[in-house]
């Protein structure tokens, strides 16, 4: 049976509660238009009750949006204990070529794999297959160019893994430190092309 089928329900006497419990049930993150439409309350509500969900920062719980979707997610200052507890305490580190094609995709996306590349100035198709094979970047769609070559995202996994709730918390690019004032590294001596 579906929701179509079904009578009619009331609002909820108490949003929150059961917006709560509908993101803790769903198969997969819905979006704001789809928790107004089963809890026949409007879009704005909603956005209320989500507001007031993410102001409420006490609990272990926290929302996550990605692009129109919304997902509850365990609060970022407990990952180290969630971490232990599902066997995943030492993640397996990124490299430095993956988190400058993070940072590209993250501030530019979607993106293609030229862009990233003529940002980063080195290829960046072993470092593409890498994300993607850790859930961290996604194709989104493809660019209506000759080849139609695929434009990359990054996945609500990327925001569990630097423990953001969106992609609004990423610093500002003019907050940044320009590359003359960061701190320089010695050069890492690997497997030449190894820039995974």
């Amino acid at each position: 049976m579906t929701t179509e089928d079904s009578a009619p329900l009331p609002p909820p006497e108490n949003l929150r509660l059961t917006l709560e419990a509908l993101l803790l049930v769903a198969e997969s993150p819905p979006t704001v238009r789809m928790l107004a439409r089963v809890t026949g309350v409007s879009v704005d509500a909603v956005e209320s009750a989500l507001a007031e969900m993410e102001a409420d920062d006490t609990g272990g719980i926290r929302l996550r949006r990605h692009e129109d979707t919304i997902a509850l997610v365990s609060a970022p200052e407990v990952a180290p204990y969630v971490e232990r507890l599902l066997g995943l305490d030492t993640p397996p580190r990124l490299s430095k070529a993956a988190l400058e094609t993070l940072a590209v995709i993250a501030y530019h996306q979607p993106a293609t794999r030229d862009q990233i590349e003529r940002v980063r100035g080195v290829g960046a198709s072993g470092v593409i297959r890498s994300l993607r094979a850790r859930d961290l970047i996604a194709p989104s769609g493809q660019l209506d160019t000759p080849g139609q070559p695929l434009l990359w995202s990054v996945t609500p996994r990327f925001l569990d893994h630097f423990g953001l709730s969106a992609l609004d918390q990423l610093p500002p690019l003019e907050q940044l430190e320009a590359p003359a004032q960061q701190s320089v590294l010695p050069l890492e001596h690997g497997v030449p092309g190894d820039d995974a």
